[in-house]
């Protein structure tokens, strides 16, 4: 990136509010890194040197300037919002007087259903992990407790052993916002955890650390690993299914509804602020009702 003490400053300020304040995660808080570096450089090759001189048209040139670069919509919409948080903060911290980005809105996106597993590929997935070392029975943990919990993978690292309660079989997740949520699991994922206890976690801990998911140094695991661990699993893995670790967060929500959990139940369950959000997941679900009732009804399909 060109150099602008200004910019890099308040690039900084930023991001750290974003690490320490909202709690956001590494992956997160490095999207904003990205965007806030590709605005910089529009900025310098339109030879504004200050945050106080970009206004509505240089933002909307901005977004041509995207569109040019051909960024998918929901690229460009990240970025929108990305652009919108910084000056919303600049503005809150008086680093600026006006918003250029109150009128500016994100683009329509093209509606997608979230893609999610089916039930025997998540059970294929599952059993791809070796339980015969730390390793993979850290692997197997990650796995089940992302499906069983449906939890944010920067949820998933963050979970302290003190947040664990066996014997409510819950867990105390801090989610978006600092929000607090309780999640809940079963009887494989509680062997998982003893197992992880007894055979695993010995293993990589170091030092005391708190929090449950240890890499292989005894410091905390982070999503960017996790990432990796999935990634490499998928590789042994003989499927061709495609998947991020939100996939298995997809599929927990969409095996919830299928199996008649209620939708606010599942909000709950995710941490969505807002019941719209989860309600992506009753289109995923009636679309497997719609399937199910073509292929399955006498007087559905054409006979031969």
């Amino acid at each position: 990136m060109f150099k602008n003490s200004v910019f890099e400053k308040q690039e900084q300020t930023f991001l750290s509010y974003l690490e320490n304040q909202k709690g956001y995660s590494n992956h997160t808080i490095l999207n904003y890194r990205n965007d806030l570096e590709t605005f910089f450089i529009f900025l310098k090759k339109e030879g504004i040197n200050s945050l106080e001189k970009v206004d509505y048209k240089i933002i909307r040139n901005y977004l041509r300037f995207l569109e040019e670069k051909k960024f998918a919509k929901t690229t460009v919409s990240r970025h929108i919002s990305s652009l919108r948080s910084f000056y919303k903060y600049l503005v809150k911290e008086k680093v600026v007087m006006k918003n250029p980005m109150v009128f500016i809105s994100n683009p329509k996106l093209d509606k997608r259903l979230p893609k999610f597993l089916y039930e025997k590929e998540v059970e294929k997935l599952l059993s791809m992990p070796q339980l015969d070392d730390p390793k993979g029975i850290r692997e197997a943990l990650i796995l089940e407790f992302l499906y069983s919990t449906g939890v944010r993978v920067s949820e998933l690292c963050n979970v302290k052993i003190k947040d664990i309660s066996f014997s409510e079989k819950s867990v105390l997740i801090l989610g978006k916002g600092e929000k607090e949520r309780y999640v809940y699991f079963g009887k494989n994922l509680e062997e998982l955890l003893k197992l992880y206890f007894k055979e695993a976690r010995p293993f990589f801990e170091k030092s005391d650390s708190p929090y449950l998911f240890l890499n292989d140094s005894g410091g905390q695991l982070h999503d960017r690993r996790v990432r990796t661990i999935l990634d490499e699993l998928l590789k042994r893995c003989s499927s061709d299914f495609h998947m991020s670790p939100h996939t298995l967060r997809h599929s927990f929500a969409t095996h919830m509804l299928n199996n008649g959990a209620d939708l606010k139940t599942v909000q709950e369950l995710l941490g969505h602020a807002d019941l719209s959000t989860t309600q992506i997941y009753t289109h995923v679900s009636n679309e497997r009702l719609r399937n199910v009732y073509l292929h399955a009804h006498p007087r559905a399909y054409k006979r031969k």
